[in-house]
């Protein structure tokens, strides 16, 4: 016989079930084959049931007599539409209550526990989408409006931590730009030719050849391809975009070291270990070949 888990089927509607039926089990009464089978069905279907409800669902098991009793009502409403309906409300905004939001404020607010979302307009943009009513913007709209927020508040945030870090590229950059040989590219990335190539120059969209170093302004070497013995191939716009206005201005053969401002860099998300907020990288970087096909 085919195994079932509680986890992959039924449990998944049940934990959401909440109602006011009697908590109450059933006798069993095993007189024949069917009755055993069913019964032992039953059991098999709990498995793991108590861990799923208490560390996925976030059921506190001192109230199981509660589960029982929206178990038991969810089981008797057979295919009654509007009872389920409601379940399947209560059963979302519980996972909205106690995952979503706080995965939201997580991603957004990261360990600081004192700030949130709002739950009353989060809900209200939710139930707006969900009816298609009384929309303040399209879903289409709200994507982009969600992640643009995300990112300017996430900036603030971080910027509070690494202002200075901020502030230090920024004095960096205005000094560099004084030293001899230094030029400036229109989106602000700075770079001093090392060798001069002669080859073409690629298209954002060229595939290119490249070794390359990379570091902090501290001197922290964060990734080379020197060290690996292996120049890497990619597309000069599958980079950040302080490399593509590098490589666009770049003839084949030339080597330059290029200093990328932070917003064309990471900006404010930390990459690794070694790459903090708002950091001014550095680049050796070595054009071997541009292929246009």
């Amino acid at each position: 016989m085919k195994k079932f888990t509680v986890v992959a089927s039924m449990a998944i509607v049940a934990a959401g079930f909440v109602a006011s039926c009697g908590n109450s089990s059933p006798k069993a009464s095993l007189k024949s084959d069917v009755d055993s089978m069913s019964y032992a069905i039953g059991m098999a279907q709990t498995q793991g049931l108590k861990e799923y409800l208490s560390e996925r669902v976030g059921v506190d098991t001192a109230y199981m007599g509660e589960f029982i009793k929206g178990l038991n009502e969810g089981v008797n409403a057979g295919e009654n539409k509007k009872k389920a309906a409601y379940y399947a409300g209560i059963q979302i905004g519980q996972q909205i209550s106690t995952q979503m939001i706080k995965g939201i404020n997580h991603e957004v607010f990261g360990n600081d526990s004192t700030q949130s979302i709002s739950m009353k307009n989060f809900m209200a943009g939710f139930i707006s989408g969900t009816t298609g009513k009384n929309g303040a913007m399209t879903v289409s709209q709200a994507n982009e409006v969600a992640q643009e927020k995300m990112r300017q508040i996430k900036a603030r945030s971080m910027e509070k931590i690494y202002g200075a870090n901020k502030k230090k590229g920024e004095a960096f950059l205005a000094e560099n730009a004084k030293k001899d040989g230094v030029k400036t590219l229109p989106g602000g990335v700075q770079y001093k030719v090392i060798k001069e190539g002669s080859g073409v120059i690629p298209a954002d969209t060229s595939m290119v050849k490249v070794h390359y170093e990379g570091r902090t302004l501290e001197g922290k070497v964060f990734d080379s391809s020197y060290t690996r013995k292996n120049p890497v191939s990619f597309r000069a716009n599958q980079v950040i975009k302080g490399w593509t206005e590098a490589l666009v201005h770049m003839p084949a053969g030339s080597v330059w070291e290029v200093y990328i401002p932070q917003e064309l860099a990471y900006g404010e998300r930390e990459q690794g270990a070694d790459i903090k907020p708002f950091s001014v990288l550095i680049f050796k970087i070595e054009l071997i070949s541009v292929d246009d096909k």
